[in-house]
């Protein structure tokens, strides 16, 4: 049964004559509280706030004042008290509030200004866990959520950016704000305390290893506003969560115009799949066009790595996401300019690669600082009709697999290399997948097909398309390893891959037709390499 209110309209315009600020962030926090005492606004303030606005030279009440109760147990407890929440939540055309106030000696509170503990900072850059559990705000959400409910009485501002329009709507309203403001500051306040629980509750679940938790909540803070969604019919924003995963959404737009939502989604693949390759180890390469890889390669410097994946599909690579696990030199971004690209994203730039890419002023350059951990825990979600799909990223890593040959005839040190990389890459690549990889760069891919044979023919048929686009007479998937990233149900599957020339295979294994696939695999001569890990990508 729910709680029957008393009905009373909300006024038009509300008389701000006194205002209640409590930050933490304290941007903007000294203009405001100037503008607002120009309007003759008693302040009232707690902590370091009220410190601040004393050292600046503005008179404002402490918190005690009003409460005549002091800060507590290091701070925990000083603005939990009914005189603080009553001048926040009493509905002033009611009389029995009006009543239990002046009883209580319970002044109206108009305007609150309050921003939260760092919580997902201090989650992000390391801290142990009392640290964190230190700052998970308590009287700050309670206020806010208090002063939100109340709007129609209450301003609430919860963030720097909205200083300046509440302080012109104050001016240019005698000392009012409207309405209207007031429900649009009471919404923004509802979604930074939501995201703000989301935040700790993910942090919890994540602490205790709770996969599943029975309420999951999601959260994210406003970075961009698309021009329009994957279609432009949809609307679309960018939100970011405060985790400090190099890429894309923490990575730094040295030049080029806005990211586009598409350009947000192939961007995060590509790097996400550079980051399967060890910068220290290899210079690796990544070429992505809607979400799938065209090319992907490793060589001894970027340019060779970049040369050898844009050969895997040239036609592809026009108007593409181009990914690289090092620092981008000179020599390579001469390379990438050749053509139409739309973003380049790389841990670093060198100053002189920089200049050579500032040619192109429509080319979005981002920089990260860092790789993605291929390996870290993490976790993604799917809207669904209805609902939300959690699961933990897929972190799974071919190195650290349990390799088990399953032919008579073992890989060469050589196709084992090229099967490893195959299967990094079929990691990325949409399901049904098929790899192909020669030398350490893919020669054929097969994305997002019904049929796991499809996926195969029409990898064999990109390369031959490769092949065709360089003049070559050689099949280039002829001598080349094929991954799956999952088992092949049945023989024809390989049978294919054998047919376009492969040398060697790797898949997870685990159909119930393993002895038959085994079984043509030997036939044909070929090794044939288990992972026991399946990389399905929807």
């Amino acid at each position: 049964m729910s709680i029957q209110s008393k009905k009373y309209p909300a006024p038009d315009h509300v008389k701000i004559k006194r205002a209640l600020l409590s930050v933490f962030d304290k941007t903007g926090l000294i203009d405001f509280a100037k503008k607002l005492a120009d309007q003759g606004v008693e302040l009232v303030s707690t902590g370091g706030t009220a410190k601040a606005l004393k050292d600046a030279g503005l008179e404002c009440l402490d918190v005690s004042d009003i409460t005549h109760f002091p800060e507590v147990m290091d701070g925990r407890v000083k603005t939990l008290h009914p005189s603080v929440h009553g001048g926040l939540l009493s509905i002033r055309d009611d009389e029995d509030h009006q009543s239990a106030q002046a009883e209580h000696n319970i002044p109206d509170i108009d305007l609150a200004v309050i921003n939260l503990y760092p919580f997902e900072e201090v989650r992000f850059s390391g801290g142990d866990y009392p640290s964190i559990v230190e700052n998970i705000d308590i009287g700050g959400p309670a206020m806010i959520r208090a002063a939100s409910k109340n709007h129609a009485y209450v301003t609430i501002v919860t963030h720097p950016d909205d200083y300046n329009r509440v302080a012109e709507a104050i001016s240019e309203n005698d000392g009012q704000t409207p309405y209207k403001l007031r429900q649009e500051l009471a919404a923004l306040a509802y979604a930074r305390t939501a995201s703000y629980d989301a935040a700790i509750a993910t942090w919890f679940a994540s602490e205790l290893g709770l996969d599943n938790p029975r309420y999951r909540a999601v959260g994210g803070t406003l970075k961009d506003v698309m021009r329009y969604g994957e279609n432009p019919h949809q609307s679309a924003g960018f939100y970011v969560t405060g985790e400090k995963r190099p890429g894309v959404a923490t990575a730094e737009l040295l030049q080029g115009k806005q990211l586009s939502y598409n350009n947000i989604n192939d961007t995060d693949a590509a790097f996400e799949l550079v980051g399967e390759f060890d910068p220290e180890r290899v210079a690796a390469c990544a070429i992505i066009k809607h979400a799938n890889p065209c090319g992907v390669a490793e060589g001894d410097n970027l340019k060779d790595a970049y040369e050898k994946a844009f050969a895997c599909d040239s036609t592809s690579a026009f108007g593409g996401i181009v990914a690289f696990n090092r620092e981008l030199d000179a020599e390579t971004a001469q390379a990438v300019i050749k053509i139409f690209t739309e973003v380049i994203i790389a841990p670093s730039v060198s100053d002189e690669a920089r200049e050579i890419i500032s040619a192109k002023k429509n080319l979005r350059l981002l920089v990260t600082g860092g790789l993605p951990d291929p390996r870290a825990d993490g976790m993604t979600a799917k809207t669904v009709a209805g609902g939300m799909l959690v699961q933990n990223r897929d972190n799974g890593c071919v190195d650290d697999l349990d390799l088990k040959v399953v032919t008579k005839r073992a890989p060469s040190e050589a196709e084992l290399n090229d099967l490893k990389f195959a299967f990094r890459v079929a990691k990325h690549v949409k399901s049904n997948a098929i790899v192909y990889v020669k030398d350490g760069a893919t020669v054929g891919v097969g994305a997002g097909q019904m049929s796991r044979v499809d996926s195969s023919r029409i990898a064999a048929r990109k390369a031959q398309d490769a092949a065709d686009a360089i003049g070559s007479d050689n099949v280039l998937t002829k001598g080349s390893v094929v991954a799956s990233d999952a088992f092949f149900p049945f023989a024809d599957g390989l049978l294919s891959a054998v047919e376009a020339g492969a040398t060697a295979v790797i898949q997870p294994g685990g159909s119930m037709r393993d002895d038959e696939v085994i079984e043509a695999a030997d036939k044909a001569g070929i090794a044939m390499v288990f992972t026991g890990m399946r990389h399905f990508r929807h």
